[in-house]
């Protein structure tokens, strides 16, 4: 399962049951490779925010091959000239991280777009795979999967089985209309009074709840409500019958851009880590333990990072405020306790 915080598969929206089509069909006719739709390696150039539905704004971004870090790949991976890079995203997709584009065959989002980033920077072309969250796993199982770039967060018990390269911090956000002018702050005294929309079962509404039971000590509280769906959220919210939507940072972006045109544009007014206060959550491409991929994919990131590219693409999908200074290999993660 994916970690609670994390957008979840059947979040789309705005691009239709016909692309959730297309995706399940590429999935078991192995269409995923579409190295020529968003710029192959040999290109030296990458395209990101292709077809996003508004998500993002398309950019073209330079991938000069680094024979240094081409030189740390394990031989079978560097001698077959591909990347085989897994996405769980069906049935549906998880916008902005990954979801069938407006032309209802790319598989679009920050995830794919960073994979194929790294793979050309790596001389490899991109062969992306498209899979439920669980058939992922199993893909990387069986080597038929490199590496995954799908919102997996970092946790101890994962670590078990596979190794990582971290590239995006988890986070949680909350989101308000764009002309309230309330800030979280990092203070969860700053929701005295407020009401706030959580998902039950989630991460987010444990922290929330454990924030609340705070406050309740003070002689103060917080107003907690729960929908049936992210449509509800989106009504209430533009309706104000509620103040803030508490939910995964990557999905209120999306939806910031889906509202930025409406009535009722609404902003992203702080946000907190998805693993709690005393751990930054981490999210990483995730290979097969000891298969020798994480430090290549973990020293390229840092140079995408160095060179700026890899800030350009998150700024394109509007996840600037997720990045993270530095790439590393295995960093700590959530504990055995909270994976």
């Amino acid at each position: 399962m994916p970690h609670p915080s994390s957008p979840r598969p059947g979040l789309l929206r705005g691009v239709g049951t016909a692309a959730a089509a297309v995706a399940l069909s590429c999935a078991l006719t192995g269409c995923g490779g579409d190295a020529e739709a968003t710029g192959a390696a040999s290109s030296g150039k990458v395209t990101v925010g292709a077809v996003s539905n508004g998500a993002a704004q398309q950019a073209e971004l330079s991938a000069p091959v680094v024979e240094s870090l081409r030189a740390q790949l394990p031989a079978e991976v560097r001698d077959r000239g591909e990347l085989v890079i897994g996405v769980g995203a069906l049935p549906a997709g998880f916008p902005p991280l990954a979801y069938v584009g407006t032309d209802q065959k790319t598989l679009t989002g920050a995830e794919p777009d960073l994979g194929r980033l790294v793979a050309a920077t790596l001389g490899l072309r991109p062969v992306v795979k498209n899979s439920t969250w669980e058939n992922l796993f199993i893909g990387i199982d069986s080597g038929k999967v490199d590496v995954a770039f799908t919102n997996v967060t970092v946790t101890e018990e994962r670590k078990k089985k596979y190794e990582f390269a971290s590239y995006r911090q988890d986070n949680l956000a909350f989101e308000v209309l764009k002309d309230n002018p309330w800030n979280f702050g990092g203070d969860y005294r700053n929701l005295a009074g407020r009401t706030v929309a959580v998902s039950a079962g989630t991460n987010q509404e444990k922290i929330l709840l454990e924030w609340q039971k705070k406050l309740q000590a003070e002689g103060k509280d917080i107003t907690v409500k729960y929908f049936p769906d992210a449509n509800s959220v989106a009504l209430a919210l533009s309706g104000k019958k509620i103040d803030a939507n508490f939910g995964p940072n990557p999905s209120i972006a999306y939806h910031i851009t889906q509202t930025a045109s409406t009535g009722t544009p609404t902003r992203n007014a702080g946000s907190f880590s998805g693993a709690g206060e005393s751990l930054q959550g981490l999210i990483a491409a995730t290979a097969k333990k000891d298969s020798g991929l994480a430090k290549p994919v973990a020293d390229t990131l840092n140079h995408l990072i160095k060179e700026g590219q890899y800030g350009k693409l998150l700024e394109a999908w509007n996840l600037s405020n997720e990045a993270v200074a530095a790439s590393e290999v295995n960093p700590p993660g959530l504990p055995l306790t909270n994976s």
